[in-house]
C-alpha cells in the first residue's frame, strides 16, 4: 500500500556509501556497512522527526509509540532490516511469499521468492526491477517491493515531513483500550498519497496493537478511489536488537465501525538486522527487467 515515502534521504545514503568506498582498495571485492551513515546524520534526522511529531497531539502519540518500540536512533543504527513475509489470503487468491531486505534509511529493497530464491525483485530508489528478466512473479513489483516494509516498519515510518496526524476517539479492541491516530499524507508524498492508516496505540504500553488502512494505488485505481477499509491485528511483538517488531497479523474487513470477515493470515519470521552487505546490494542487477508501468 504505502509505497515510496522517504526518497529525500536516498542521496544521503548514496553519499555515505561513496565516502566509505573512497577509503577502500578499488581492486578488492569489499563488504561494508552500506547503512553506516554518520551518527550525526542519524541524530539530525531523529531530532527533526521528534520536532515534527511534537507539533500535534496525534504526532506526539506516534512519537511515544516509536519510543516504546525501541526508538528511531536504534532503528536507523541497527543496519538493514531483513525478514520473511508470508501473505496468505484466505479466499484462494495469490499468496505473496518472499524473503526481503530493506534499507530503512533510503527505503530500497531486495526480495527473493520463497518458492525459488533465484528469482529476485526490488526497488533501487528509482526503478522497480525483476531478475531473471524472463521471470514471472505473483505481484505488481512497483507496488509490492516496499509494501510489507510499510507494515512491519510501523510506527517508525510515520515520523517524516508530509505526514499528517489526527487523533480519533479512544476505542477498545480485544479488551484493551487504545488511542487512535489517523495518518494521512500530503499531496505528492509517494505513489498513493490518498492512502491512510489508523494506528491503534495501547494506552498503557504505547505499543501498537492493530492498524486500519486503505489502498489507493493508482495502478489498481487509475480513475481514483480506493479499496475497502481493512483492519490488521498484530499477533505479537518480538524484540530484535532492541526494536519491537510484529511476528504476524490477522486481517479482517472493517465495515460500519466493526470487524468483519477474516480475510488474510500473515506470518513475519526470520527477522534480523544486517550490518554488512555488498556495497552494491540494493542496486538494480545488470540484466534485470524494469517494470515501466504502475
Amino acid at each position: 500500500m504505502l509505497f515510496i515515502r522517504h526518497m529525500k534521504y536516498f542521496l544521503l545514503t548514496i553519499t555515505s556509501v561513496l565516502l566509505l568506498s573512497c577509503s577502500s582498495n578499488k581492486n578488492e571485492e569489499t563488504v561494508e556497512s552500506y547503512n553506516l551513515v554518520p551518527a550525526s546524520w542519524i541524530e539530525q534526522r531523529v531530532k527533526k522527526a521528534e520536532e515534527y511529531t511534537s507539533r500535534t497531539a496525534g504526532g506526539r502519540l506516534i512519537w511515544e509509540s516509536i519510543e516504546a518500540h525501541g526508538g528511531l536512533q536504534k532503528w536507523f543504527s541497527n543496519g538493514a532490516l531483513s525478514f520473511h513475509f508470508d501473505y496468505q489470503p484466505l479466499d484462494g487468491k495469490v499468496r505473496r511469499n518472499s524473503f526481503q531486505t530493506i534499507n530503512q534509511w533510503s527505503v530500497q529493497s531486495v526480495h527473493e521468492l520463497a518458492s525459488n530464491r533465484s528469482i529476485q525483485f526490488g526497488w533501487d530508489g528509482s526503478e522497480a526491477w525483476i531478475i531473471p528478466d524472463t521471470a514471472q512473479v505473483p505481484v505488481n513489483v512497483r507496488f509490492w517491493a516496499n509494501t510489507p516494509f510499510y507494515f512491519v516498519g510501523l510506527p517508525f515510518v510515520l515520523a517524516d515531513e508530509g505526514i499528517n496526524y489526527e487523533v480519533l476517539p479512544v476505542d477498545t479492541l480485544d479488551q484493551k483500550v487504545y488511542d487512535l491516530v489517523k495518518v494521512t499524507f500530503s499531496d505528492g508524498v509517494g505513489d498513493a498519497s490518498e492512502d491512510f492508516y489508523v494506528i491503534y496505540i495501547d494506552q498503557q504500553t504505547k505499543l501498537m496493537g492493530a492498524l486500519r488502512y486503505i489502498v489507493s494505488y493508482p495502478g489498481f485505481f487509475p480513475d481514483g478511489g480506493h479499496s475497502p477499509e481493512k483492519i490488521m491485528k498484530i499477533k505479537s511483538l518480538a524484540d530484535i536488537e532492541g526494536i519491537r517488531l510484529p511476528t504476524g497479523y490477522e486481517t479482517y474487513w472493517w465495515k460500519d465501525d466493526q470487524i468483519g470477515e477474516h480475510i488474510t493470515h500473515i506470518e513475519v519470521t526470520e527477522i534480523s538486522f544486517k550490518k554488512e552487505l555488498p556495497k552494491d546490494y540494493f542496486n538494480k542487477p545488470e540484466g534485470a527487467r524494469v517494470q515501466e508501468s504502475m
